[in-house]
């Protein structure tokens, strides 16, 4: 009974010695993937995206954007559940650098940043800077996703601050796989609508691609063969732009997790030290 009476006592010489309110104190939460609907203005169709706010989200303060494309036959949830390399590394980043991370459907599963998932990206972007203090918008993506993200890079440039491109393409022109998912997006085949596979093809337009860019390549991928992307960085080497490549002559279609990651610090670190440079 004795002993009993004793431990009694434990509980209130805790509470004496611990800072009032601290024991209630609730432990820190991680971020929780928000899944979120919208209307497309373009067709007036239902799209999703999912949103994950960083850990030291402040509404006070801006924060730059990383959005992550997926690949063919993915969707949204790709870059947010998937383990693989590409996948984690972009998530490993955003919590980094206290990025707001972003991955949207943009039409799966068969995007190929046709007009409408072109449509959608735009809205995105402009609805969260809406919401959000925005600083400055990344794009990365593996695969259809990395081809999306030179794809929308080189039309919207004044909208992106940097582009890490694992496994793309960049020229729809001479890309002979997946074409009925292609086709679909795009409105027509090479030979019914050629202009509308060059538009959206970033080789063709490299004066436009300002912004660090990074891409990495297999030298065995014949998913998505990696000559086009290879011939895009020459061409932006030889316009001095802040552009990296790795290239793996022995890998297939896949980026390792250290080389997306090396892809994306460099797009990141590179934007951030442009934005710090004085005007000249």
């Amino acid at each position: 009974m004795q002993h009993c009476l004793r431990l009694s006592w434990i509980p209130l010489l805790i509470a004496l010695f611990v800072p009032p309110g601290h024991a209630a104190d609730p432990p820190p939460q991680k971020p929780t993937p928000l899944d979120i609907e919208f209307t497309a203005r373009c067709d007036q169709t239902t799209q999703r995206y999912i949103l994950l706010l960083p850990e030291q989200f402040s509404p006070e303060k801006p924060h730059s954007l990383l959005i992550a494309l997926h690949g063919h036959g993915s969707d949204r949830w790709q870059f947010v559940k998937d383990p693989r390399g590409e996948c984690q590394a972009a998530r490993d980043i955003a919590r980094k650098y206290n990025l707001i991370y972003v991955s949207p459907d943009y039409r799966a599963r068969t995007s190929w940043m046709g007009p409408q998932a072109e449509a959608d990206l735009q809205q995105i972007i402009e609805e969260l800077k809406s919401k959000y203090q925005i600083d400055q918008v990344f794009l990365c993506g593996g695969s259809m996703g990395g081809s999306s993200s030179l794809t929308f890079a080189a039309l919207h440039p004044e909208l992106i601050a940097g582009v890490a491109a694992m496994n793309p393409t960049a020229n729809h022109l001479e890309y002979n796989n997946f074409q009925p998912a292609i086709q679909a997006s795009f409105g027509g085949t090479k030979q019914q609508i050629p202009e509308e596979f060059k538009k959206r093809s970033a080789e063709y337009w490299p004066e436009k691609l300002t912004m660090p860019l990074s891409i990495s390549v297999g030298g065995k991928d014949t998913s998505v063969p990696p000559d086009s992307a290879r011939r895009l960085i020459n061409v932006l080497k030889q316009l001095d732009r802040e552009v990296l490549l790795i290239d793996r002559p022995n890998e297939g279609h896949k980026t390792s997790y250290d080389d997306s990651r090396a892809i994306l610090e460099f797009i990141i670190q590179r934007a951030n030290s442009k934005k710090e440079k004085p005007a000249k």
